[in-house]
């Protein structure tokens, strides 16, 4: 067993540069030689990284015989004549050594010192590598699906990548073997291993799909201000020009939403609103509740509040399904959006659902507040049918609720 043949073996297929591998099989060799000698001080390493040669010279100073002070360094004339005989004292004798004299053992010791040398320096190579490309799209084959995670692997590097479940969108379902796209979302070192955890629900994800589908926005004349998702549900997309001339909005869907579609179909049918960014707030707010078309709005900038008023038939678009629509304008805007109806009084006495809560249920209040309904006015101003078809409520138990709050506000009359 030959440790330079080792060497051949480990440079094969790996992705650690020349300079790295012949630097760590030098200091493998420099080690051994420190063992058997006591120094390396005057040993010469040389490694030729193309056919995996290895040399290693002893070199020391000739002196007359019987003048030898320090072996190390210095040798005597007879001795180094008998290495080759064109020697003269005062010249520097070069020994050229047999990697087997320093013993099987040693051998083997190094060996395995090389062996963990180059995992180390393949492990520092693929955290490098993919926390370079974090952010970036990536392609792979679903190796294993497990309880909690599936094992993917990159479809360029071959390394493995690991999707969490909580990362993958609502309604993904992929078998061994399958190709999945994701975004890499970040690396992290877990005993001293390299994991990377990719993400499909992660808004970089939908960034980089639309860079993919818009030469503008990869060019730089349309420029993604923000992105807030309910992956596989909703997401709004503000995006700006810098070219007057290009429509943004425009841009990113394309003709008959040629651009879209293919973002859509890959995010299982997520709902995608391209929102015109704009610094005018009033105007941003209203853009981001699209589809509803909002009437008017009062903005409190101290509180970050606003409250939009809508025709009652916007109502529900405003709020959207599960209150996703509402969730994600306040997410893009950074303001609390409430949504009245054009003549209710924002000034009007209200109460917190959460007041009722040893009345009515805790999980029925959650529901309630699934749909943007967090007070109690905002529940009576929706009708018992509206309500049990946007919440898991049975009939009964809605009419209930309608009654419990009404009678509060007919007890302050």
């Amino acid at each position: 067993m030959k440790l330079v043949e080792s060497f051949s073996e480990f440079k094969a297929g790996k992705n650690i540069d020349r300079p790295t591998m012949v630097r760590v099989l030098e200091d493998v060799f420099r080690t051994l030689i420190r063992k058997k000698y006591g120094s390396d001080e005057n040993f010469d390493v040389i490694v030729n990284t193309q056919s995996g040669d290895l040399e290693l010279w002893r070199v020391r100073e000739i002196v007359p015989d019987g003048e030898v002070t320090d072996e190390r360094s210095q040798i005597s004339i007879s001795e180094a004549q008998s290495i080759d005989e064109d020697y003269e004292i005062g010249e520097e004798c070069y020994e050229q050594l047999d990697v087997e004299e320093f013993g099987r053992r040693s051998i083997m010791a190094a060996r395995q010192t090389l062996i963990s040398r180059i995992m180390e320096l393949e492990k520092d190579e693929v955290y490098k590598r993919y926390h370079d490309r974090e952010g970036e799209i990536v392609l792979g084959e679903i190796h294993q699906v497990l309880k909690r995670e599936l094992l993917v692997i990159d479809d360029v590097t071959g390394n493995e990548l690991i999707l969490p479940r909580n990362e993958m969108i609502k309604g993904d379902f992929f078998r061994k073997g399958d190709m999945v796209r994701s975004v890499i979302k970040k690396v992290e070192m877990k005993n001293n291993n390299p994991v990377v955890i990719i993400s499909r629900t992660d808004s970089r994800f939908l960034e980089k799909l639309m860079e993919q589908e818009v030469p503008e926005i990869e060019d730089g004349l349309i420029v993604i201000k923000k992105i807030v998702r309910i992956p596989g549900e909703r997401a709004k997309v503000a995006v700006e020009s810098y070219d007057d001339r290009i429509d943004p909005v425009g841009a990113c869907v394309g003709m008959k939403g040629s651009r879209i579609h293919g973002i859509v179909r890959e995010l299982k049918n997520e709902n995608i609103d391209i929102v015109n960014y704009t610094a005018n707030l009033t105007l941003f707010i209203q853009r981001s509740l699209t589809p509803a078309k909002v009437s008017s709005i009062n903005i409190n900038e101290e509180k970050g509040t606003a409250n939009v008023f809508l025709k009652p038939d916007q109502v529900s678009l405003a709020i959207g399904k599960g209150g996703s629509n509402i969730k994600l304008a306040s997410k893009l805007t950074g303001y609390e959006i409430d949504v009245y109806r054009e003549n209710d009084d924002p000034d009007m006495e209200d109460v917190d659902l959460d007041e009722f809560n040893d009345e009515i249920d805790t999980w029925i209040i959650d529901q309630l507040k699934s749909i943007g309904c967090d007070t109690a006015r905002s529940v009576l101003d929706l009708s018992m049918e509206e309500l049990t078809r946007r919440t898991d409520l049975e009939e009964e138990t809605v009419k209930e609720v309608l009654k419990i709050l009404a009678s509060e506000f007919e007890e302050e009359a």
